[in-house]
């Protein structure tokens, strides 16, 4: 199938009705990957409560929040439902934490991707393997790099289809969802935490700052992107 083709198809429905149509063009063959935060709770309800065959994963660095393992734990009684959970690879990270330290990643930009890759990047690969459809939560209003990207694309890389069911949602819009669904979320987001990933490596933004400005705050050039979605 082409991309045109494609998006011909999911152009003017709903969210829930191009979930369940993508379901059904790549059956067994489509993943929906969750790092727990607002945009993703949004779309694991979707699939959820509509009982979709998407495999939802999550990713475990190993440095997460206290309060991201309580979104997954809540989510998990809220829908009785199976998230998969997907940790790096053991030998990766003891040999990166012996040879340099449990905070290497502060030291260089060159340390902080290899930290990325090792814990984030390298599992999801892994993870996606043989599928043909991969969902995100990504919204175009989250940073410069991601208003480039569109609603539905194709990925030379991974050689499957990416789409991002609230790539033209604000985060009010997101906001509103939740809490009109009663959908568990990350508590941090209360207290200024926008953008959450690893523990480490997040901090909480002002009102106006930008969106991922509070992941890898000390670097101050460059896309705030770990590489799973934009290079």
């Amino acid at each position: 199938m082409q991309l045109q083709e494609l998006k011909n198809q999911l152009t003017g429905i709903t969210i829930v009705e191009q979930l369940t149509k993508l379901s059904i063009l790549f059956p067994g063959k489509i993943i929906f990957t969750t790092s727990l935060g607002v945009e993703d709770q949004v779309i694991t309800h979707n699939i959820f409560t509509s009982n979709l065959d998407i495999k939802v994963v999550t990713l475990d660095t190993g440095r997460l929040f206290r309060e991201t393992y309580d979104v997954l734990s809540n989510t998990i009684i809220k829908y009785r439902k199976k998230i998969n959970v997907c940790f790096p690879e053991y030998e990766a990270v003891e040999k990166m934490v012996t040879e340099k330290g449990p905070y290497s990643f502060y030291n260089s930009v060159e340390n902080r991707k290899e930290c990325c890759r090792i814990r984030k990047v390298v599992p999801l690969n892994r993870t996606m393997a043989g599928m043909e459809c991969w969902i995100s939560g990504i919204r175009s209003g989250q940073s410069n790099d991601r208003k480039q990207m569109n609603w539905l694309e194709f990925d030379e890389d991974k050689k499957l289809f990416k789409y991002y069911p609230l790539f033209d949602w604000s985060l009010e819009d997101v906001e509103k969802f939740i809490k009109e669904n009663n959908v568990p979320y990350n508590t941090l987001h209360d207290k200024g935490y926008v953008s959450i990933g690893c523990e480490p490596c997040t901090k909480a933004v002002k009102k106006g700052e930008d969106f991922r400005s509070g992941r890898w705050w000390w670097e101050n050039d460059g896309p705030k992107e770990c590489g799973c979605h934009v290079k």
